[in-house]
């Protein structure tokens, strides 16, 4: 009788796997492979986080960006960070209505439900910063005035790991505040083939057009609201915390991950178990989404640096130190 009524209760996924695969459908009419990449991006949106998509020119990092917009019914802005960028460029200001005798507040850009942002290292610190408080607590505040995001609210940002001449590190409080850090790398020769044969016939366009939306802003909302019934056992809380504490006691790590980061873990890894249809979160789960949550919140020691070790390596095999829970 008790078992019975466990079952009863527990979630169904099934409606939300059906709009993953989807949106999965559509994606792939245009972009050849980037799996994993797309995967982490539609995990992202699920936890109601943002994404930071680093590689180099060229692997569809901005085209993913916008198709996966375009999947979804909602408010779409593009944003291209240069260094003359100003805060209120982003954010908004406040102009004079001569009629009205008074200021009246117009909205910048990101006063969107999703917003991509391309290049953002090449803003400077005081571009960056208007970013601190809209990516955290969904609002912006002007003039004594706090002016709330429509939801979904989710940035995606893209940066080029190789040019350095333009640009500006960004603030470790804003890197906390990507849930993910996605390595875009080349693709394979056979899927390069593939992107060869696509263009040759012309037929790029004609997909990227072919896009259609899948998913209306209200049902990602309700997504994002379900993804916080996947129940995970207290010993894999114990799991996340034990890792995340790793990496502040580690010898080869300068700085290690905050708080957020344990909680931005314990979402993704809900939304991991979600998306392959269970209702619960398995080792598994936190083993896959740990590096993209925690490779841009450390800095590695100068002497890994120099050495040229990557902070991904590092998070691997810092993992594989920490006991799984039985």
């Amino acid at each position: 009788m008790q078992e019975n009524k466990l079952f009863e209760t527990r979630t169904d996924f099934t409606t939300l796997c059906e709009a993953v695969a989807k949106i999965k459908k559509e994606l792939a009419k245009v972009i050849v492979g980037q799996e994993a990449m797309i995967d982490l991006l539609l995990i992202a949106i699920l936890t109601n986080g943002h994404s930071l998509i680093e590689g180099v020119p060229g692997v569809a990092k901005t085209l993913a960006a916008k198709l996966l917009a375009k999947s979804i019914d909602a408010g779409f802005s593009r944003i291209q960070f240069t260094p003359d960028l100003m805060p209120s460029d982003v954010i908004g200001t406040s102009v004079y209505n001569m009629g009205k005798g008074e200021f009246q507040f117009k909205p910048g850009p990101i006063f969107s439900n999703l917003v991509l942002i391309d290049e953002i290292n090449r803003a400077p610190a005081k571009t960056q910063s208007a970013l601190f408080e809209v990516m955290e607590e969904r609002q912006v505040s002007l003039d004594g005035t706090s002016y709330p995001m429509q939801p979904p609210f989710l940035v995606v940002a893209t940066q080029n790991p190789i040019e350095h001449e333009g640009t500006y590190r960004l603030p470790e409080a804003q890197l906390d505040r990507f849930l993910f850090k996605i390595t875009v790398n080349y693709p394979s020769v056979d899927e390069e083939e593939q992107i060869l044969n696509v263009h040759d016939a012309g037929k790029h366009r004609v997909q990227t057009d072919a896009v259609s939306q899948v998913l209306t802003a209200s049902e990602l909302v309700a997504f994002q609201k379900q993804i916080f019934e996947v129940t995970i056992d207290a010993s894999l809380k114990k799991y996340i915390a034990r890792i995340v504490s790793t990496t502040r006691n580690h010898r080869d790590i300068y700085l290690g991950a905050s708080p957020r980061a344990s909680i931005h873990i314990m979402n993704a890894a809900k939304a991991r178990a979600a998306v392959s249809g269970r209702d619960f979160v398995t080792p598994s789960d936190i083993k896959e989404i740990t590096s993209p949550v925690l490779c841009h919140r450390i800095i590695l020691s100068p002497e890994k640096e120099m050495e040229g070790i990557r902070a991904e390596e590092l998070i691997n095999l810092l993992v594989q130190s920490v006991e799984v829970p039985r």
